[in-house]
This record gives structure tokens, sequence and C-alpha cells, in this order.
């Protein structure tokens, strides 16, 4: 387990405070800002596949759901349309998805999000993953059997190759 320095805030305070309530075993990774999901990758020192994009779907009005997915995959809509039986689902403007999360877009983590949200993980995620923490440049290291088990998250394949 780390201490947050210079990139912490609020929100990080508030991410890091759910991950040690969750009893999990985490370690933080803060780095300068990057331009790209693999430079990212590098920073936390996990593959593409193991950095886990933490997104907001609304499936109606004041019904979202975080799904979670490796930075090399994308959300394959039909698969995730039909895991969760509905003909529409959508990604919220970024204004919307911070006020479900109190997190902005690029430091969204379900860990000390504003309102509790059911979590879908994709079946990809395995072994040792970087998540946000609440900040840019701020991640915990956690792994991936027991983030899904501490999030209470339904595994599921929702997702293809980002192409």
């Amino acid at each position: 387990m780390g201490s947050v320095g210079a990139a912490g805030g609020e929100g990080v305070s508030r991410a890091v405070a759910a991950l040690r309530a969750a009893g999990i075993a985490y370690r933080i990774v803060e780095h300068e800002q990057v331009g790209s999901a693999a430079e990212a990758a590098a920073a936390r020192g996990v593959a593409e596949s193991a950095l886990i994009k933490t997104l907001v779907v609304r499936r109606g009005a004041g019904d979202h759901l975080f799904v979670l997915v490796g930075a090399d995959r994308e959300i394959a809509w039909p698969k995730l349309r039909a895991l969760l039986g509905v003909g529409r689902i959508s990604m919220p403007d970024a204004a919307s998805a911070r006020e479900v999360t109190g997190y902005e877009r690029g430091t969204i983590t379900p860990f000390g999000s504003l309102t509790a949200l059911p979590v879908i993980a994709d079946a990809a995620l395995i072994g040792q993953v970087a998540i946000g923490a609440g900040g840019h440049g701020v991640a915990a290291i956690v792994d991936a059997d027991e983030l899904i088990a501490a999030l209470g998250a339904e595994r599921a394949d929702v997702t293809e190759p980002r192409g």
C-alpha cells in the first residue's frame, strides 16, 4: 500500500479510502501526464491489456453502470446490450458522468464513486491490472480477481479488440 503525493486530491483521497475499505491488496502508482494508453501502461508498469478503462454507461434516465475494459479493447455494444437485456444504451456526456461519479473523465473509478453503480468487468481482465485511483496520473495496481470480487462485479465477455 502506498501514499499519495502531489498528484493527489479530493478524488484520489476518496478512491484510496474506498480501496482501503475494500480490504484488497493494492499499490498506488503516480506518474506525470501521458498522451496515450500505451504511455499510461508503460508508466504504470503493466501491459496495455491490463490498463483498465472505467467507462460509465447509461441504460436510461438515472440508470448507469460501470464497465471495466482493458485499454487494448473496446465495448462490443451488441454483446453489452444482450447481457443487459436492453435495446439501447449510451455513454453519458462528461458532465453527467461527473455528476454520477464525482470524477471527471480520465479519472473515473468505481472506488469512491458518489453513486454506487453495478459493475461489469470484461472477461479479458486477468492478473495484475491498473485501475484509475481518482486523479490524473494516479492508479492502483491490483489483482483482477480481487478487484472483481471487491466490487461485486459481473465478469462477462463484453468487448472486442480495439481496432
